[in-house]
């Protein structure tokens, strides 16, 4: 049985590093006035009738921490990755010099930071609710080991494990999330 326990926290700390990682994932879109590639991550582009990530079909640099510059493989791609940048609603304005696109990232506001900082925090909300279905999931799990013949104490020993697990993890957000607010307020 301590095998199926031992399996279970596995799976179960695969699952929460999986939450923290899209978390990540997450917070990279989330631009603190400063120029990242990832702000275009998940942007597609009509490439000959084919939607293709950005990433595949150009360059993207940061050449200062207020630009972005993408250089497109063929010269035919600048004017489907400008409509696409503009389609994506990132508040980018795309500038093409026929070479290759430009966007100069503009500084923040105050009003817009106490935005992104709220659409932070709800990114967090979704991860904590994330970590609380998986302890949910862990738990139901041990429950059914117990009806299957699992001891009574090593169930709540594993129920506690999980539950030092799923705080662990909560740790990690509120570290990512400190950090990613800092960032955004920082002027």
């Amino acid at each position: 049985m301590t095998e199926e326990i031992e399996l279970l926290m596995d799976v179960t700390k695969e699952k929460m590093d999986k939450t923290i990682e899209h978390l990540d994932h997450q917070l990279i879109k989330v631009r603190a006035g400063k120029a990242n590639p990832g702000m275009l991550e998940g942007i597609m582009v009509d490439y000959y009738g084919s939607m293709t990530p950005l990433q595949q079909v150009a360059n993207i640099n940061t050449p200062d921490p207020r630009t972005i510059v993408i250089q497109p493989w063929e010269k035919a791609m600048i004017v489907p990755i400008e409509k696409a940048i503009m389609l994506a609603n990132l508040g980018l304005n795309p500038e093409n010099n026929g070479e290759l696109v430009r966007i100069n990232v503009p500084p923040l506001t105050e009003e817009r930071r106490k935005d992104l900082v709220k659409q932070v925090k709800r990114e967090a909300e979704e991860a904590r609710i994330s970590l609380r279905n998986l302890r949910r999931e862990a738990n139901d799990e041990l429950k059914k080991m117990l009806k299957d013949g699992l001891p009574e104490d090593m169930e709540k020993d594993a129920v506690a494990d999980v539950q030092k697990l799923t705080d662990s993890y909560s740790d990690i957000i509120e570290e990512r999330i400190k950090a990613k607010e800092k960032d955004i307020l920082t002027i």
